[in-house]
């Protein structure tokens, strides 16, 4: 097969969906590798790096999916890149379909394939190709929302962790996942009062064993999150629902309950957000006020460390990579039911559910 990686085009990213290791990898499979030239220089990986691990180094995105039957990005194509995706091609990024009607029906129109990273899942319902940039973006969210607390930033001036004499900064982190579970340990090493909501009872019992003293847990309902908001300093969202819109668990209203200058940083805003006023910012311009609270919702967090990034995800992604590669999609599927979740859209049609039912559009049961 013939795998593409293009430069990606979104604002600030610098991932790149393959490191030369991985392509390396995949060429010894028998496959043929093409990459945009300077597709891995912010990751720290050169075009040479690439042609010594066998790869092609093509000049523009429209040759590289062009000549490509599988293209492997990091972020979902955006308006430039729509026009270059074909009909029987497969795509193989994260999509976050239910973020964006827009995305859906230039897919659905292309009559691609397009396989999600993000709803890959496992038989005990964990979403192995999500997992690393949660935990990359779960361990960002406090080290920004630190920095957004500064005064100079907007914030209302607190330190995270206090000195001796002054109280911490208070922390909310809403869900216990993989982001919730990275985001609270992060905060809590920088000696903040960290409290954890989740809906799951075991979920909650599981991190009350696991993390340390400053931190407590708490079931998620409205009722407890309106209490905990006067006092928040930082709330951190960190909701998943695979593949569907995320709910919202902060409203509008409930912003007057916070102090002017608190964070929201909100690490859902791939999935629509878990707070009513999230709109996706960039890293160029990241937050944004609203009632006097400071919004962070930039939608590619581990953008800003892509050498990180980039090496997390291609250890995630390049075991499915290679199935795809070696089998197709079809029979890679049938070989492996983690990535039949993984299939969103197929030649003009929308396979998962929870995309369809985010717009209303028709949904079609996969068949492979």
């Amino acid at each position: 097969m013939l795998i593409g990686v293009p430069k990606e085009i979104k604002n600030n990213e610098k991932r790149v969906a393959l490191t030369p290791g991985g392509a390396e990898t995949l060429v010894a499979h028998g496959h043929s590798i093409v990459v945009e030239t300077n597709a891995g220089v912010g990751s720290g990986f050169s075009d040479d790096m690439y042609i010594k691990a066998g790869a092609k180094i093509l000049g523009t995105a429209a040759e590289v999916y062009g000549t490509a039957d599988m293209i492997m990005k990091v972020k979902e194509p955006i308006a430039p890149e729509y026009p270059l995706i074909r009909k029987g091609q497969t795509l193989f990024t994260y999509f976050h379909f239910a973020a964006s009607r827009e995305l859906t029906e230039a897919m659905v129109a292309s009559g691609s394939t397009c396989i999600a990273y993000e709803t890959v899942q496992k038989a005990d319902g964990s979403l192995p190709l999500l997992i690393p940039m949660s935990e990359v973006a779960g361990r960002m969210a406090p080290q920004e929302g630190a920095k957004y607390l500064e005064h100079p930033m907007g914030g209302r001036g607190v330190l995270l962790g206090g000195v001796p004499g002054t109280k911490p900064a208070n922390v909310l982190v809403l869900g216990g996942g993989i982001v919730g579970i990275n985001a609270a340990k992060i905060a809590a090493g920088f000696g903040a009062h960290v409290t954890i909501f989740d809906t799951n009872l075991y979920r909650l019992r599981y991190l009350d064993d696991v993390m340390p003293k400053n931190v407590q847990t708490q079931m998620s309902t409205s009722s407890n999150i309106r209490a905990a908001l006067p006092e928040a300093d930082l709330v951190i969202g960190g909701v998943l629902i695979p593949g569907a819109k995320a709910p919202y668990l902060i409203t509008r209203d409930m912003l007057s309950l916070m102090k002017t200058g608190s964070v929201i940083v909100d690490v859902a805003v791939d999935q629509g957000g878990c707070v009513e006023t999230t709109r996706a910012t960039t890293h160029q311009e990241p937050t944004y006020v609203v009632d006097g609270v400071v919004h962070y919702c930039v939608a590619n967090m581990p953008g800003a460390v892509p050498y990180t990034s980039t090496i997390a995800l291609t250890n995630a992604t390049l075991p499915y990579a290679v199935q795809l590669a070696n089998l197709g999609w079809k029979n890679a599927v049938r070989a492996n039911a983690e990535l039949a979740p993984g299939v969103n859209v197929v030649d003009g049609k929308i396979v998962y559910e929870a995309v369809a039912e985010a717009f209303g559009m028709p949904y079609t049961p996969l068949e492979v």
